[in-house]
């Protein structure tokens, strides 16, 4: 019998990355079912130690905990969809991102019916209520790229957080061949500040607004429940 080593290889790595990809979603899924328990069990005390022990739920996101979970739920379901279709996992680079159940694809696949059809797959998903599909029609990107991406995504990151009055918590920043897709339920001047913000970092090509924009009397009544 012989033996393609080429596919074998690639099967082997294939599926390193998925279980890479996979265990990371469900540490954070761990962590926000960590803290739901912790904040029923202990009330907000607990929900204030668990967030910053865990990292993963912040304290500041304005999605519920369960939504959280079911983010991270979704996330691991699309990236085991993708994996199970041949020609999506071996003939693009596709990422999925869930945030209040709004699901963004971003990546790149070398044809358009590739791209629609990792849309469609992922669309039968139960929960998301709707998909932004940013896949790009090129090749995948380098090594290289993918690490210049990281790069620009917390320098963005960063560059908020120090940023005086902003809520930088309440906003998800992914990077992909140097563009940046911000994400997250927020004011619409709070959009604009943060558009404006990873417009003006060096090496961003293009900023992209996926924001769930909400009321800021929204915001304020929430504010006021809390305090009393």
């Amino acid at each position: 019998m012989t033996i393609n080593f080429e596919k074998l290889v690639f099967k082997v790595l294939s599926l390193k990355t998925l279980s890479l990809k996979i265990r990371a979603l469900k540490l954070k899924a761990l962590s926000v079912v960590i803290i739901l328990s912790s904040f029923m069990l202990t009330g907000c005390t607990g929900l204030f130690i668990a967030g910053a022990a865990g990292g993963a739920a912040s304290s500041q996101d304005r999605r519920t905990l369960p939504t959280q979970l079911e983010d991270s739920n979704i996330e691991i379901k699309s990236m085991a969809t993708l994996f199970k279709d041949d020609r999506l996992w071996k003939g693009t680079n596709i990422d999925v991102i869930s945030y209040n159940t709004l699901v963004l694809l971003v990546g790149q696949a070398p044809a358009a019916s590739l791209k629609s059809r990792a849309e469609r797959v992922i669309k039968r998903i139960p929960k998301i209520r709707k998909i932004y599909n940013q896949i790009r029609i090129a090749a995948p990107v380098s090594f290289f790229t993918s690490r210049n991406d990281e790069y620009l995504t917390t320098k963005v990151k960063t560059t908020m957080l120090f940023t005086e009055n902003f809520p930088s918590g309440k906003i998800k920043v992914v990077t992909e061949n140097s563009e940046v897709f911000l994400l997250g339920l927020v004011t619409q001047n709070e959009a604009d500040r943060a558009v404006e913000i990873a417009r003006n970092i060096n090496g961003v090509k293009k900023v992209i607004k996926v924001f769930e924009i909400i009321d800021a009397a929204t915001i304020q009544a929430e504010v006021t429940g809390l305090i009393n």
